[in-house]
């Protein structure tokens, strides 16, 4: 089905999660499979990138969050570390003006520190570039781990306790949300994993309690638009409960 087909299927049949996740997956597979470098699977990745993100415009997402370099990223070989970052500042120059002109405003979560200066001043310009946007909010998280954010807002909060601005029994499941880098955010609904791996990842380990999973065997270069409608169509048929009893 043509991609306005299945956006015009969306807006009648009811309302788009808010918060979409994604673990973008697949790149290393879809480039062993053509012969090519690992690099090369990263680069046509960007792609599917640009369709993501203009797809969740279109379809009134309001929050798209985007797994895009894990700190487990770091133990691989150096030669593809070096063409990820390079990637990422390309992604810089490349998209900022469309991204802008999309009213996308991009914030980038994770241990940005460990960067090397080039990588590190790109993640600070698209965040100043595209600072007011208000179509999406776009997450990039970049050097992330879901176990050391948790790790992180444990810090933050016995560093509150230790100065006496909290008291421990204070310490509770709102107080650590909002130390998080999603603190001023809704958790996802939608966590939409390419390639068919059917894990998390350590990814958002605490926001994904309640998120609806979708697991596509599609790989990351080959994700399109139309694969993301199709993700939300199917998302519009769930019952998301929260754990309650459906009523009879």
């Amino acid at each position: 089905m043509a991609s306005y087909e299945l956006l015009e299927r969306l807006k009648l049949d009811g309302p788009v999660p808010h918060h979409v996740a994604v673990i973008m997956d697949g790149n290393g597979r879809w480039a062993r499979a053509r012969g090519l470098p690992r690099y090369r699977g990263h680069a046509a990745g960007m792609t599917a990138v640009r369709e993501t993100i203009e797809g969740a415009c279109e379809a009134g997402v309001r929050v798209l969050t985007l797994f895009a370099f894990s700190t487990e990223n770091w133990n691989r070989p150096e030669r593809e570390i070096g063409a990820l970052m390079r990637l990422l500042q390309a992604y810089v120059k490349r998209e900022a003006a469309e991204l802008i002109r999309q009213g996308v405003e991009v914030h980038v979560h994770g241990d940005v520190e460990r960067l090397a200066a080039g990588p590190r001043k790109a993640v600070g310009q698209i965040e100043e570039l595209t600072r007011g946007g208000a179509t999406l909010h776009l997450n990039l998280m970049i050097s992330y781990s879901g176990r050391a954010e948790l790790a992180r807002a444990a810090r933050r909060l016995a560093q509150k306790v230790k100065r006496g601005e909290l008291e421990p029994e204070q310490v509770d499941e709102a107080a650590l949300a909002g130390e998080l880098y999603t603190a001023d955010l809704p958790e996802p609904d939608l966590l939409i994993r390419t390639s068919g791996e059917q894990r998390i990842s350590n990814f958002m380990l605490w926001q994904l309690a309640y998120t609806e999973l979708y697991i596509t065997p599609t790989l990351w270069p080959d994700f399109s638009r139309e694969h993301l409608f199709e993700a939300l169509h199917e998302y519009q048929k769930r019952d998301r409960r929260f754990g309650r009893v459906a009523a009879s």
